[in-house]
């Protein structure tokens, strides 16, 4: 069995990532505050900013690959806070990369679709990134790291990550953003509690839970380079919104639309940052999952946790 680390193995992602790949490889995985999934063949308390840590971690393992889920995704919390965003997603990443570089393991990368302006929209991997905010910012200068740091390297940009997580999982992060958008959600109307989401930011929602298997076929393929790991379809917040509550029997009423203007986020957002994923899906012989197809799956993981 290739031997794969997951750093950040206890997030939404990487837990996913593990019990994906437990089947077919000797998983390990590191965590901050939650504890990896039971699947992990071993896990490891691990700041990724404290570069003697990382290396001496990856020395000791030597995986065949590793994949980087650890980052600062708050994107308001990055914009008010550079300094802590740099050290994560940026100096964090480097310390990832040198290691992997050292002992000849394959990386993976998890940047995002934050990394364009979302003046186009579909955009592939050949166009120009150009971020708007902290947070897009700093995961392309963690893409550049990586391309300048290892020979065998994998960028993955997915976009609004989500997933049925179970609820004793479910817990924000140190920078107060929830596990994931669906969750939060589904909480809200089941609380009835009305809420307002933006109509007019439109990207690509990704299934961890299919995402995590891009991942570990991209891991086990001998391709490098950049590719999009998003949903198949490009949705503006809102309406992704209303077919959560529809998909789930949740009172969609509750909603409302707002603009980005009214919301006044700290940091500007990209309006249109939905990602081609031809190349991917060309590249692996699979499709990435239309959003019905996804929330289908979330439902389903929802009724088996109830029962």
């Amino acid at each position: 069995m290739k031997k794969l680390l997951v750093i950040g193995g206890a997030g939404q992602l990487g837990a996913k990532i593990v019990k994906q790949a437990a089947s077919s490889h000797e998983v390990y995985a590191t965590y901050m505050t939650r504890r990896p999934p039971a699947e992990t063949h071993e896990s490891f308390l691990l700041d990724k900013t404290r570069k003697r840590d990382v290396v001496s971690l990856i020395t000791k393992i030597k995986p065949d690959f590793v994949v980087d889920t650890a980052a600062l995704h708050n994107v308001d919390y990055c914009e008010t806070h550079p300094g802590e965003a740099r050290a994560v997603n940026v100096d964090g990443t480097r310390n990832v990369a040198e290691a992997c570089q050292r002992v000849s393991a394959r990386m993976t990368f998890i940047s995002t679709d934050y990394v364009f302006d979302g003046t186009k929209g579909h955009y592939n991997e050949k166009d120009q990134p150009n971020p708007i905010n902290c947070y897009g910012n700093t995961k392309l200068e963690g893409e550049k790291t990586v391309e300048e740091t290892c020979e065998d390297y994998v960028i993955a940009r997915p976009s609004v990550i989500y997933s049925w997580t179970p609820m004793e999982r479910e817990a924000g992060s140190s920078s107060g953003k929830p596990m994931n958008f669906v969750m939060w959600l589904i909480q809200k109307l089941r609380e009835r509690e009305a809420v307002k989401i933006v109509s007019d930011q439109h990207s690509s929602p990704t299934l961890a839970d299919n995402l995590a298997e891009i991942l570990v076929k991209l891991g086990d393929s001998p391709r490098t380079g950049i590719y999009h790991t998003a949903g198949r379809t490009c949705i503006n917040r809102h309406d992704f919104s209303v077919k959560i509550a529809r998909t789930m029997g949740l009172d969609e009423s509750l909603i409302s639309p707002i603009t980005t203007d009214q919301l006044k986020q700290l940091a500007r957002r990209p309006m249109k940052s939905c990602l081609d994923v031809s190349k991917t899906e060309q590249a692996l012989g699979t499709k990435l999952l239309d959003l019905d197809e996804a929330l289908r799956i979330v439902k389903e993981e929802a009724t088996a946790e109830m029962r």
